[in-house]
């Protein structure tokens, strides 16, 4: 058990690393791509690729506030912030959730200004640039694909370049459309089609986030199979203030009371609450017991994580 603890430490620091490298390398890319971009869409007055510089500028400080609370996320809590700087990863998620609506809201405007007053634009220039961002972002999306499934932080990032992916790919479209037809407004209604994209695609994110942030029930985790688990546990004979919250974008607390009938048995019952919680994604648990007749016995013990 020593050996496969030790194998799993191992791994999840291996993993960390490789999630860090792969935020490192996805802004360093970006920087570079957004100062490509701008400078092309500047020079051949292309709403399209100032459209998606602008967004990618926002992946760019989304993947550094995301690095910034992946970070502070693994210091140890201390007398001041018990819990650790787990939390930034919620803000952190919030705030990226905030950044991506307000690059659509830019994109709109500029798009909208263009759709009135379309000018030629350079549709091979489009595609080409627009292509090198195809790869970019379809660099790092790979890159964070792995650490995306297991943290909401990392997901987010996650998303913003998978879209910035699939949006690079409409930009290319629509430079070789303006190419073959000499339709400019085709640039400005791409300005406006990947903002609808990213306007959509960033909803549940900016739900999700703003759940966390207030302390709700985390996505993922149902809060009626929690109540069954625990009133199926042998010797509970009900329970009350049941509270389920995000100390972290990947780590979720829950208290609870529950009644007993045997004080005898109040350090058997409450390790089977917390243990059965556990694969329902509780991973951070505090029992309360009390017996039917109000003598209370009480425990606070940090279950095991997984």
């Amino acid at each position: 058990m020593e050996h496969s603890n030790h194998i799993h430490a191992a791994t999840d620091t291996a993993s960390l690393h490789k999630t860090k490298k792969a935020f490192y390398v996805g802004i360093w890319l970006n920087l570079a791509y957004v100062a490509i971009e701008a400078a092309f869409g500047l020079v051949y007055d292309s709403m399209g690729l100032l459209s998606d510089a602008g967004h990618n500028l926002s992946d760019v400080v989304a993947l550094v506030i995301a690095l910034i609370a992946f970070k502070a996320s693994s210091r140890q809590p201390d007398d001041r912030y018990t819990y650790g700087y787990r939390k930034g990863t919620v803000e952190a998620s919030v705030a990226n959730a905030l950044i991506l609506y307000m690059a659509v809201a830019l994109i709109l405007f500029e798009s909208v200004k263009k759709l009135f007053h379309p000018v030629a634009v350079d549709g091979d220039i489009i595609a080409w640039v627009a292509g090198v961002g195809v790869i970019i972002n379809g660099i790092t999306t790979w890159m964070l694909m792995r650490g995306s499934h297991r943290d909401l932080n990392i997901k987010g990032a996650f998303l913003h370049m998978a879209a910035d992916t699939l949006v690079s790919v409409g930009v290319v479209v629509s430079g070789i459309a303006i190419n073959l037809t000499g339709w400019n407004i085709i640039d400005p209604l791409m300005g406006i089609v990947i903002a609808a994209v990213i306007a959509i695609g960033s909803y549940s994110m900016l739900r999700d986030s703003m759940r966390l942030a207030l302390d709700g029930v985390p996505r993922g985790i149902d809060i009626v199979k929690v109540r069954q688990a625990i009133a199926s546990t042998d010797g509970v004979l009900s329970s009350h203030h049941l509270h389920v919250w995000p100390i972290s974008t990947t780590l979720t607390a829950m208290t609870v009371h529950v009644v007993i009938d045997n004080p005898a048995d109040i350090n058997t019952i409450t390790a089977a609450v917390k243990k059965a919680v556990i694969p329902l994604g509780i991973s951070h648990s505090t029992v309360e017991a009390e017996t039917s007749s109000d003598s209370c016995g009480t425990t606070h013990e940090k279950s095991q994580k997984d």
